[in-house]
Formats: C-alpha cells, structure tokens, sequence
C-alpha cells in the first residue's frame, strides 16, 4: 500500500494508458516489418497489454486506491485529475477490471480465430484501442470527456465489426452500425449542449450543484432525455437496439463478445454515474422524473429483447437478443432507484450482474467463435451433435447458458437474484414480476441451442480435426470464473456496493 502512495497522481490512469501504449507498439511492430506478420508476437503483445491493465485494477482495488479509508493517502478517496476531468474511484476500477477482463479473453481467442486473417496488426490494435476508450470513460468526470471517451470507443468499434473485408454480412453491419452510430452521438452531444444551455458547466460537479439549486425548465428536461437515448444506444436498450442484432451476427464471433460485454459495461457505467451522481433524482424530479422513465424503458427492454429471441434460428442473433434483454435486467439498478431504498444496494446489484455477465456472455459467444472456426453453421440445427465431438467445451456451453438464464450453476443465479431483491427493495412489483417472467422466457430458448448440442445426432459431414489452444483457454477461464463466482460472490457485492456508495 506504501508503493501506491509514493506514485504520482497520473499513474492511476495506468489501466488506460498500458491499452493505448499496447495499441501503439502493435502499430510500430507492423511498421517495421508490414509484410513479415507475427501472429504470435502480435497476439503477446496484445495479451500482455490486457494482462498488465488487469493487474494494474486489481493491484489498485486491493491497495484501496481512490476508496474511502483510514491512515492512507492512496485510499483516502477518490482521485480527481486534470481539473476534475477525470476521477479514479471505486467504480471505475470495478469496471475497469471488468473491461480489461474482457479483453484478455477476447484477445485469447482471436489468436486461433485470426488464423488466416491479413490485418492482424490492426484488429489487435483497434481491439485495445477501444478498450483504451472504455477504460476512460469509467473514469469520465465531465460530458466532455464523456464524449470524446465513447467516441474513442465508437470508431474503432465499427471498424471490427466490418473487418472481415470479403465477407458481405461483415461490411453491411459494420456500414450499419456506423451510421446508427452516428446518430446517437448526434442526439448525445445535442442533449448535452441543452444541459450546459441550462447550467452553464459541462464538469459532473458543476452541474450537480445547479441541478440541486433549484427548479430547472424544460429544456432541461429535453436534454436529460436525448442524454439517456445517446447512452441507450451504447447499452443497446429497447428501442435503441436495432443496430445490435446486424452488428452482432455481422461481425467477427470474438468482437461480438467484445462489444456486447465490455462495450456494454462502459455505457452503463457512464449511465450510472450521469444518472446518480449528476441528474440526482430528488432534485430532478419536478422536471423530469427519469426513474420512471427508467422503469418503462427496463421492462419495455427485457420483453422486446427475450420474445424477439424466441424466434430466432441463428444462434448469434439469438445471443444478441438476449444481449439486450441483460441490459434490460441491468436498468433494474437504475430504476429502483425510488425514495427510502438502499440506493447503494440497488445500484450495486447492477454492477454484479454486469460483472458476472462479462464472462458469462463473453464465454458463450466464443463458444460460437470455435465454432466458426471448425466451419459449423450459423443456425440452431447446425449445432447438432457438438455436445460427443466436442465435450469440454459444451459442457462449458451449458455453463454459460445457464448462468444467463439464471439457474443455480454460476453467478447469474445470485447477480439475478440481487437484482430481484433491489427491485423488491425499491417496491416496483413490475419489474420483479418482468424479471422473471423473462428468466424463464429466456430459459426456453438457451435450452433449444443445449438441446441441439447434446441430445441431437451431429451431421454426418462434421468432422472436428483442431481443437484450437487459445479458444479452448479462453472459454475455459470464462467458464471458471463464472462458476467460482457463485461461492465468492459475497465479496463481489460487497465491494461493488462500497463503490456504488461512493457517487450516491
């Protein structure tokens, strides 16, 4: 702890700042020998990048870096730089270990997925990029830095989603997604200058002390509405999640992993804070009242997601619907935010869950990357049979699946669980009864892909020759990690509530 305290300040940006050098140093390795591609140099790098931010988050977390403590100066709160800009606290490191985690499986698998893949160099490097992005915008203290934050992890985004040049479904969403894209930053930036119209500050703290001031008119009001579509848009809720499903099926297996857990965190935890730690709702209310709007968007959010998905044939889309439907349980941490709860147990069990939802989802959609990789098919059926070729991963599968559903045989069960007891806690009886309703919904269609898997005969031209290290690795630490999180998820709360208390 006595090391932390001797480091300057900046060095608690060491997450972010290890992503962006690993970022640049892939772009120098494939300057200097651009035709000479090292897979395996180029994948290092990549994974070392990841595994350093890891450890720096978690090496900060343990030493109590930027949390409430006694007889430390490293843990004496949270950590303001650049003029209040940015903030290193407990939420963002919670956050950030979930994105670096992320990113260390995603990067695993894409070492065996890339195999004949001409622009390595490039799609490691946009990889960390967008995690440079995403690590940032945890720590975002100002709409400004917020903005640029999201871009940084929007651009780099669209570029993996279309890098399978020569593959027509890969480009359309990729185009697809850009110009979504687009659009919603457009209603974010537009929502933020309605803001700074009314405030005159565009820094988190400057206008929490205006809001809390007094009445606000209604263009406010407005503002605070396109402000929650922009960031909808980057957590794919309803009716904002049309671009997720094309983007998903469209793009490469690892980087659909890649967005729909680690791009998601990072919008949610800018929701998070924007949405307690800035628009606080008891100031806000006579203007706007967003928990309300939060509650509609929640259940809208988990029923179009989860009925949507019943019909699907592809198993990728059908992980995307069901993406979206987890964004829906999320929103549950905003939308029991009502008077007389525990805002920091409420708010927290959002952040388990999303946690939990990192390997969970990250795992089942590399179960769809190896997939790929031994040339099965996109469609339900085409899975027949994986179950007796290839055990350990099904059975990994299974794990994952579910664990999404919500049965006790990961932490899904227990992140479901808490966040059935925040919307108890918060006396909205809809979304508990929303969340579910939906759980079994969802339990039904995870279980036609496991049915596919074991209890069909496999096609007679499937043949499975490889079993690919990397994929095998990564899927296997997914499925670990999703289990062990079940016994240890009591430390995991804990902690996620002790930085949800921090911005309360």
């Amino acid at each position: 702890m006595a090391e932390i305290a001797t480091l300057p300040e900046w060095a608690a940006l060491a997450p972010a700042l290890t992503f962006a050098a690993a970022a640049f140093l892939l772009l120098l390795a494939d300057a200097v020998s651009p035709e000479e591609g090292n897979p395996v140099l180029l994948a290092g790098l990549s994974l070392s990048g990841a595994l350093v931010s890891l450890a720096f988050t978690v090496w900060y977390i343990v030493a109590g870096t930027g949390q409430p403590g006694e007889g430390d100066p490293s843990s004496a709160g949270a950590i303001d730089l650049f003029d209040g800009t940015l903030v290193v606290d407990g939420m963002s490191l919670f956050f950030s270990a979930i994105i670096a985690s992320v990113v260390v499986l995603v990067v695993l698998a894409s070492y065996d997925y890339l195999h004949d893949h001409p622009y390595q160099a490039e799609y490691y490097s946009l990889v960390l990029l967008a995690a440079t992005g995403m690590t940032t915008v945890t720590a975002a203290n100002s709409f400004v830095t917020a903005f640029i934050a999201i871009e940084l992890v929007s651009l780099p985004s669209y570029a993996l989603v279309a890098s399978l040049k020569h593959n027509r479904g890969s480009v359309e969403a990729g185009l697809k997604y850009f110009l979504i894209g687009a659009l919603s930053s457009a209603i974010f930036a537009y929502g933020i200058s309605l803001v700074y119209v009314t405030v005159g500050s565009l820094q988190f703290d400057a206008v929490t002390s205006v809001v809390e001031g007094g009445e606000l008119g209604g263009i406010f009001g407005l503002g605070v509405l396109m402000i929650l579509g922009g960031i909808s848009f980057k957590i794919a809720a309803v009716p904002f999640h049309f671009w997720a499903p094309e983007a998903y099926e469209g793009a490469p297996a690892p980087i659909s992993a890649f967005i729909s857990s680690a791009s998601k965190a990072a919008g949610f935890v800018l929701l998070f804070r924007v949405f307690v730690g800035v628009f606080t709702w008891e100031f806000v209310e006579p203007t706007i009242d967003w928990v309300v709007a939060i509650q509609v968007l929640a259940i809208v959010t988990m029923t179009v997601a989860n009925f949507a998905a019943l019909k699907q044939e592809k198993v990728k889309r059908m992980l995307a619907y069901s993406s979206v439907g987890h964004a829906g349980y999320v929103l549950i941490a905003l939308a029991g935010l009502t008077a007389g709860t525990d805002h920091a147990f409420v708010l927290g069990s959002g952040m388990t869950h999303l946690l939990v939802y990192g390997f969970m989802n990250t795992g089942a959609f590399l179960y769809v990357a190896l997939a790929e990789y031994w040339g099965v098919g996109r469609r339900i059926e085409d899975y027949n049979g994986l179950g007796a070729q290839a055990p350990f991963a099904s059975a990994a599968m299974t794990v994952f699946l579910f664990s999404l559903a919500g049965l006790p045989i990961g932490g899904g069960f227990l992140s479901k669980y808490y966040l059935l007891l925040a919307s108890i806690e918060g006396e909205v009886a809809l979304l508990a009864i929303a969340l579910i309703l939906n759980s079994v919904v969802s339990l039904y269609y995870y279980t036609r892909v496991l049915w596919a898997i074991w209890a069909e005969n496999p096609s007679a031209d499937l043949e499975i020759e490889q079993y690919p290290t990397g994929l095998y690795t990564a899927i296997a630490l997914a499925a670990l990690v999703t289990v062990l999180l079940l016994p240890a998820f009591g430390p995991v709360a804990d902690l996620a509530n002790t930085a949800a208390e921090m911005i309360i």
